[in-house]
């Protein structure tokens, strides 16, 4: 990786330079990348043969390998290959297939995909001697693990399968608040809402709708079916969801450990030269928190890539009491970072994104939008 990849920048790395990992050894597979696996800046990460259920969740620790922690703590192995159903309010540690050789001036944090969080499926990377989850240390060599534990609905998934993505980056690429003022000035990085900056375009709650009576929101229904994770537009709506809608005030009761599908005022735009990440709020605001991360890639509501401004899907859950949310409460935050290069193709851009100009919108796998 010298010269064309742009080494001396600072920034998240994009597709062509994951390409140019691959072909350095950087990155490493069992199988080639498969069409829609390299996003404009992340890898999508795909599970290998093996699954593991095991008692707990864990992380290794200074010198423990994953592998070691398996020994002690897995209860039954079973192969992916015809593909295999991952019960919920259980925990499986599944080989992934890429590994990584990575330079000592890269890093790589981890997500679960939009689809995955959606489906309220709790998946993690962990490496080797990881202290952290869905953090790879700068020049980590080794292979990644995903822990995944399925919360609501049963997911049936085989070798293959896509629930996490990983992004690359070299040095600092955060952008603080005070130029993120500047980048939105320029670009417009969010609109229709309280367009409030602090620690990152904060995001806050829809619940008003397009008045009384429409819809708002889904609560996930407890004893579904099973989805298969890599079948789209396969199930109905309503066998997995309860639709909310807008009663007379613009508010909602959380359940505790009810899981919901709700959507920001805001819509949201990510910029060609930009990446961003949703990170939750501050969990002293109130009893809830919007369950997942997530990587929103450049181009997400981009005009010259399909959209125009996107709102962010919230995948939310009271704690342990239920918790009233109010409409235009903040909830969530996108934080940017510089992209090291512009990617030569935006997410939109004819490569499989399903939420380019996305309202509320459940996962890919349900047959009707939102």
């Amino acid at each position: 990786m010298s010269g064309q990849t742009g080494q001396s920048t600072q920034g998240i790395l994009p597709a062509h330079t994951i390409r140019q990992m691959f072909d350095a050894g950087a990155i490493a597979a069992e199988m080639p990348p498969v069409d829609g696996q390299i996003q404009p800046a992340s890898l999508d990460l795909r599970l290998g043969n093996k699954a593991y259920r095991v008692r707990a969740s864990f992380l290794p620790g200074p010198g423990v390998s994953v592998e070691a922690r398996l020994d002690a703590l897995k209860l039954h192995a079973f192969d992916l290959s015809d593909g295999a159903v991952l019960e919920t309010g259980c925990v499986y540690i599944v080989p992934l297939q890429e590994s990584l050789r990575l330079p000592a001036d890269i890093s790589a944090t981890a997500n679960p995909k939009s689809s995955t969080g959606r489906l309220d499926v709790f998946t993690r990377v962990i490496t080797n001697e990881g202290l952290a989850f869905d953090t790879v240390p700068a020049g980590y060599d080794g292979p990644l693990y995903a822990e995944i534990s399925p919360l609501t609905f049963p997911i049936l998934v085989r070798t293959g399968s896509r629930l996490s993505q990983i992004r690359f980056r070299r040095g600092a690429a955060l952008i603080p608040d005070a130029e993120l003022e500047e980048v939105h000035r320029s670009h417009t990085l969010v609109s229709g809402g309280n367009e409030r900056i602090g620690g990152g375009v904060q995001l806050s709650i829809d619940l008003k709708g397009t008045g009384e009576g429409s819809l708002v929101g889904y609560r996930a229904k407890q004893h579904s079916g099973l989805v298969d994770v890599d079948l789209p537009g396969a199930q109905e709506p309503l066998d997995f969801w309860e639709p909310i809608y807008r009663r007379k005030s613009a508010e909602l009761i959380l359940d505790p450990n009810a899981f919901y599908i709700l959507v920001s005022q805001e819509a949201v735009h990510v910029p060609p030269d930009f990446a961003a990440e949703m990170v939750p709020f501050d969990p002293l605001v109130g009893e809830f928190r919007v369950h997942y991360a997530g990587f929103f890639d450049p181009g997400f509501g981009h005009a010259g890539a399909g959209g125009v401004g996107s709102r962010a899907v919230l995948e939310v859950r009271s704690h342990d009491v239920p918790f009233i949310v109010e409409h235009g409460q903040t909830v969530g935050r996108l934080v940017y970072e510089r992209m090291a290069e512009r990617p030569d193709q935006l997410y939109g851009e004819g490569i499989g994104s399903n939420y380019q100009g996305q309202a509320l919108k459940l996962s890919k796998h349900f047959r009707m939008a939102g």
